[in-house]
């Protein structure tokens, strides 16, 4: 998942906090980060899935 899609599905879960502040780290592109993108994207992908079984909706992701 690259960045943008990372911030439009924060935004779309309503996450505005979240997506500035990896924004934000993006821009700093810190090994940290970089290590911990496949963390970040694992756990938006069940959030995602997670609100989508919720609602009865078919996943997207």
């Amino acid at each position: 998942m690259n960045n943008d899609a990372m911030m439009s599905t924060l935004k779309n879960l309503k996450l505005f906090g979240m997506a500035e502040t990896i924004d934000n780290l993006s821009e700093q592109a810190s090994p940290v980060y970089q290590q911990a993108l496949p963390i970040l994207e694992t756990l938006l992908k069940a959030e995602v899935a997670e609100r989508e079984v919720g609602s009865g909706v078919r996943p997207y992701i």
